[in-house]
């Protein structure tokens, strides 16, 4: 049965759960009155407003949705319903990965894979983003094993910068494509649910 969000709006939303954190993103999502599914077969899909594609290794996600016979139906899902990828799932829907991988191919950007180094090179730091709720207040980001968007294609909208040094330079750490989105943090992992509450917005149309 579903339940109501604080916002009044009944929904339904589906994780991926072939491999990686999907389990911090349903207890994120519960927390805030969505109904979750934990998704592994196509016809799990069938019912829902919105998908989220976890962090974790997005070689071994790839490798298994083809398995399970996923990678079709997810194209399918994408193309008129919200899909939201964190770090690996960021990757996983990209059409460039700068190496022969399984991709979803459904968003235009380029990602680089492990773009701030190794494991002992994750850290936290605060963003601005001025698309969330209360966008004077930083949002805090953790990166862990973190891919950086590149590039983005004609009528991909970028959402958050990270600054790399004092020339002002900075790299893409978020972007949005319509009804779908990328993130290479893991929002999940926070106690700051105004990411999430952004992509009910879009499964909200």
């Amino acid at each position: 049965m579903e339940r109501e969000t604080e916002g009044g709006c009944m929904i339904k939303v589906g994780v991926l759960a072939l491999q990686g954190d999907f389990a911090e993103h349903i207890a994120t999502l519960r927390s805030i009155g969505v109904e979750t599914v934990e998704v592994r077969l196509p016809e799990q899909l069938v019912d829902l407003e919105g998908l989220i594609i976890p962090g974790g290794e997005s070689t071994t996600i790839g490798k298994l949705a083809t398995s399970y016979h996923l990678i079709e139906p997810l194209r399918r899902f994408s193309q008129d319903r919200p899909v939201w990828g964190t770090c690996a799932g960021a990757i996983f829907l990209s059409n460039d990965a700068r190496r022969g991988q399984p991709l979803l191919n459904v968003m235009d950007i380029t990602v680089e894979r492990n773009a701030f180094g190794r494991q002992v090179d994750s850290f936290e730091t605060e963003l601005s983003i001025p698309v969330l709720e209360n966008p004077d207040r930083p949002y805090r980001a953790i990166f862990i094993r973190a891919p950086i968007i590149e590039s983005v294609g004609e009528g991909v909208e970028i959402i958050a910068r990270l600054p790399i040094d004092s020339e002002d330079e900075d790299r893409i750490v978020a972007a949005r494509q319509g009804h779908l989105l990328a993130t290479s943090f893991h929002p999940e992992l926070t106690g700051d649910d105004r990411f999430h509450r952004y992509f009910l917005g879009l499964a909200k149309g």
